[in-house]
């Protein structure tokens, strides 16, 4: 816990600077600080909501300095009080480092400071006035002029919808992009993330959309759609995105490092090592890159061309090298790639193996029985390679994930009479995405909810049917949950001819022996720093799906992105380590510091776009894409929903933070 000498936080004015003795004070919504930056204390802290001073000789002014120098580059320009009064603001607060005796106006700083907090149109603005107001308010006396050392400030620039996104896109800033008609610039904001940006634009779950400002309003912002124009209009321009031009070597000397996995992990990594100028060979057990996205999303939703082209094409179009039909585990070993001259190993093989569903008579051999990741993979062949596989009869499909949405779906578009989707709970408690949901209830699938799988029925080594059981849910828990429970006697059977068990993924447990001294959990799972992802044999990093369990394509992502600049750390000698900016996510999380609004004025109405799909007549016998793109007016009206609400966050400290040139800041 820090000492506390004065501040405001949350509308309360701390003031110990004449207490006795040092007063240990435990600020609402604001720990953690005292574990930032080890060995090197932090001075203060200032945000939105106010500021935090930690040592008496922190110069306080000079952080208020740079805070408001952060916002007067980042002003849009629309308003008046941001783009013309954070400047002045910024100057005065200059003067006043630099021992010049500009009091006199004082008063009239202090009415800016009004002014920005209060008049501004965007989040920005809004958010960048608070603590100054609240401080020269409360305490105007230390706005005095002193020649002094310049304050240690990291300061880190977000706002709700980065911080959501695992990879911490500046989303604001490409939307900003976008509603200015730069596609190109959009697109170049996105690709200092990931190569993914047309698949991200297609697939991604929006986490983003969920922290969205707007959300509570009218919707929030179509993130995930502009995110598909920007990169689709980008393409189009006919520009080549991945070239060697992006290519900036950071290392002495040459050095290479072997990706297992060619998924969105496994590519992202290999992406940033290249970006690094460090040689990347990629090596997948498949004949084709994308990992589990390339077999596992049907091209109604994801088209193989636009997967391959930020996938493969991406790679080798920046020098690296693509290896298939190898297997980790059966075609070589750990050990195999550093004999053969490796520096570095990044693991991202992915959860490829279907779970079954443990109920009675289940017996994987049983024809017409498949695992989810097992019926896609065959699907996946018979649309792109043309591999016979035939769907007929009814199909009973049991989960609630996107898996299953893409089972029922894929099943309905190969011939199916009649698609039933068997799931234990309610619609609303359906991990899948709510558009895949209501795509499928639109194109004819029969949902059964509260209901559940007990007995597999076969005849003749054939599946011919389900037995199962009636749902109940219970009353409400202690954390607000229901849970479901079995309705005694109502069993029932449901005739069908194809079973599909779409209710999750694992890791190959044979991926991975004793041999390679690579620490794995009880599931199989590579054991891996949270922050840094190494693994417990030196020079060995892992990501994505192996690691964490089947997640989501852009936490696979954020994670090839986190351990290309650790494996680049290992590479230039020095100890990964967790960065300055992903402490102050972490700070930001734990504290939960985007929960409070930070805008004071009322927003204007302004609807989301709709989204523009195939009609079902139109799309249920064929794998083309159903979803339609955003028109240019559509996206320039959607952009222009945004509320930017960029927030910063400045922590001074001690001492110069010795990372802090690689620190990335996001505005």
């Amino acid at each position: 816990m820090k000492t506390l000498v004065y501040g405001f936080w949350d509308g309360k004015v701390y003031d110990f600077r004449d207490a006795a003795a040092p007063v240990d004070a435990t600020i609402p919504g604001l720990t953690g600080l005292e574990d930032f930056a080890p060995e090197n204390p932090v001075q203060a802290f200032v945000a939105d909501r106010g500021f935090m001073v930690f040592d008496k000789n922190a110069n306080l002014v000079d952080a208020f300095r740079q805070y408001l120098s952060r916002t007067a580059e980042e002003s849009c320009g629309k308003c008046t009080p941001c783009r013309v009064g954070s400047g002045e603001l910024r100057d005065w607060l200059a003067a006043l480092t630099q021992g010049q005796d500009v009091s006199d106006k004082q008063g009239e700083m202090d009415t800016l400071a009004k002014l920005l907090a209060n008049t501004s149109l965007c989040g920005l603005g809004q958010s960048s006035g608070k603590a100054l107001q609240a401080a020269l308010e409360h305490f105007p006396e230390v706005f005095a002029p002193v020649a002094a050392q310049a304050a240690n400030g990291q300061i880190y620039t977000t706002a709700p919808c980065i911080e959501a996104c695992p990879s911490k896109l500046d989303v604001p800033k490409y939307v900003d992009a976008i509603r200015e008609g730069r596609n190109n610039d959009a697109m170049e904001v996105i690709l200092d993330k990931y190569p993914l940006a047309a698949s991200c634009g297609r697939v991604c779950v929006r986490f983003c959309e969920s922290a969205c400002r707007r959300k509570p309003a009218e919707g929030a912002v179509a993130i995930k759609m502009l995110k598909r124009f920007a990169s689709d209009k980008a393409y189009a321009s006919g520009r080549n995105f991945f070239t060697k031009a992006r290519v900036k070597p950071v290392l002495p000397q040459p050095k290479r490092v072997a990706v297992v996995g060619a998924g969105p992990a496994g590519v992202t990594c290999a992406y940033q090592l290249l970006r690094n100028g460090i040689d990347v060979d990629v090596i997948d057990m498949q004949e084709k890159s994308g990992g589990m996205a390339s077999v596992g999303i049907p091209s109604y939703r994801l088209p193989k061309d636009v997967l391959k082209a930020e996938t493969e094409s991406a790679i080798t179009g920046m020098g690296g090298r693509m290896i298939y039909g190898k297997k980790l585990g059966q075609d070589f070993s750990v050990n195999d790639l550093f004999a053969q001259g490796y520096d570095s190993v990044f693991l991202g093989h992915g959860a490829s193996r279907g779970t079954l569903l443990g109920v009675k008579d289940e017996d994987p051999s049983l024809k017409g029985y498949f695992s989810g990741v097992d019926f896609l993979k065959a699907v996946h062949d018979r649309v792109e390679d043309n591999v016979p596989f035939a769907v007929d009869g009814e199909v009973i499909v049991v989960g609630g994930g996107n898996v299953a949405m893409d089972c029922v779906r894929s099943a309905l578009r190969l011939g199916a009479s009649k698609v039933h989707l068997v799931y234990r709970r309610t619609v609303a408690d359906m991990p899948a995405d709510h558009e895949e949901i209501e795509a499928s209830e639109h194109e004819g699938i029969v949902f059964h909810c509260l209901t559940n799988p007990s007995r597999l029925i076969s005849e003749n080594g054939k599946v011919v049917g389900v037995e199962v059981v009636n749902m109940r849910q219970t009353e409400v828990d202690a954390r607000g949950r229901r849970s479901v429970e079995a309705v005694e006697g109502s069993e029932h059977i449901m005739k069908c001819d194809i079973v599909i068990a779409a209710i999750g993924q694992q890791v190959d447990g044979a991926t991975l022996t004793a041999e390679d001294g690579v620490e794995l959990d009880r599931w199989s799972c590579v054991v891996a720093d949270k922050n840094t992802l190494q693994t417990s044999r030196k020079g060995v990093f892992a990501g994505g799906d192996c690691v964490v369990g089947p997640q989501t394509l852009i936490l696979a992502m954020s994670h090839g992105e986190r351990a290309a600049l650790s494996i680049t750390q290992y590479l230039l000698g020095e100890t990964p380590k967790t960065m300055p900016e992903q402490r102050m996510q972490q700070l930001i999380s734990a504290n939960k510091l985007m929960s409070g609004k930070c805008e004071n004025r009322a927003m204007l109405n302004k609807p989301r776009s709709g989204l523009n799909e195939l009609d079902v007549a139109d799309r249920v016998n064929t794998f083309t894409e159903v979803e339609l793109a955003l028109s240019q007016e559509e996206a320039y009206s959607e952009a222009d929903r945004c509320l930017r609400c960029y927030r910063h966050y400045l922590v001074v400290t001690e001492s110069p933070m010795a990372d802090a040139h690689r620190t990335v800041e996001f505005a």
